[in-house]
């Protein structure tokens, strides 16, 4: 195997699972060979060797995740008699409804009562921004902008949901992502 070949056999698994590495007289030099003797290969000298991962450096990670996990923003709000908590991630969009919004997360939407301009304030530092006079959208769930002959925009959600942008809020498609190339007028 050279060094610009991958390690992994044609299923995509891993031929370095339960490989130990052994030195030759050299100490330079490695050689990999498996403890089920499937295989040995001579590795590349100038890589380093490959250490086995330590149970505790994989109980470290899971913790990490789940602590990210737990300090993803998240809003709160009553339903049914109880506080439900959402992770602000999984919310596609926020809609006006009466004097009520619409939380939209992949499932089930929720009511809540609540203006949808003060809604649209709090989420804003979260990724949200103002499409319509009645809709707020999550920004990182937007697939695709596509311009409409009207002047105005139909905006693909993850999942399939498209939602129009009128032409008051146009100019807040630029905050859907952080690099445009090709074209300084693409939005607006």
């Amino acid at each position: 195997m050279s060094s610009t070949q991958s390690a992994s056999d044609a299923g995509g698994t891993s031929l370095l699972r339960g490989a130990t590495i052994c030195s030759t007289k050299s100490g330079r030099d490695y050689t990999l060979a498996s403890t089920a003797d499937e295989f040995s290969e001579a590795a590349d000298a100038s890589l380093p060797p490959i250490n086995r991962v330590d149970a505790n450096l994989m109980r470290v990670l899971r913790q990490l995740e789940i602590t990210a996990k737990r300090l993803a923003p998240r809003i709160a709000f009553k339903a049914k008699g109880s506080i439900v908590l959402l992770d602000l991630a999984d919310i596609l969009a926020v809609q006006a409804e009466g004097h009520y919004v619409s939380l939209r997360p992949r499932n089930n939407p929720y009511l809540v009562h609540e203006s949808l301009s003060s809604m649209a304030e709090k989420l804003k530092p979260y990724g949200f921004v103002r499409i319509h006079r009645s809709v707020v959208v999550n920004i990182s769930v937007v697939e695709k902008i596509q311009p409409l002959p009207t002047g105005e925009y139909r905006l693909r959600a993850k999942g399939g949901k498209e939602y129009l942008v009128t032409r008051t809020y146009k100019h807040n498609l630029r905050d859907v992502a952080q690099l445009w190339v090709g074209s300084e007028r693409l939005c607006g």
